[in-house]
């Protein structure tokens, strides 16, 4: 789900998909390479990102761009709103209100 929201912003390699996470999250969250590229072959293997090689503008070196697709565009708006769910069911269990205990 982080992933495909960083990429809400645009295209990205997964370099900086790291760094945004991290950056946002305060370096709360740290995305290792051994975890984000499989994630990323996933994404893209489900269809919901793809990926091409160009050249950094600021750099003499090609990356693998990572895009969202409009079918990941799909399921991040389903992912959304599951995490929103969990989060809320936690909440009540975590914070009852006095109806709830």
């Amino acid at each position: 789900m982080l992933v495909l929201r960083t990429l809400v912003w645009g295209p990205a390699h997964g370099h900086q998909i790291g760094k945004h996470i991290q950056r946002t999250t305060n370096d709360f969250l740290q995305m290792q390479h051994g975890s984000l590229y499989p994630a990323l072959h996933r994404l893209e293997k489900q269809g919901w990102i793809v990926a091409k090689w160009e050249k950094a503008p600021d750099r003499n070196r090609e990356f693998k761009y990572y895009r969202l697709t409009e079918k990941g565009r799909k399921q991040l708006v389903a992912e959304e709103s599951q995490w929103k769910q969990m989060t809320e069911a936690v909440a009540r269990v975590m914070w009852p209100t006095t109806e709830e205990s």
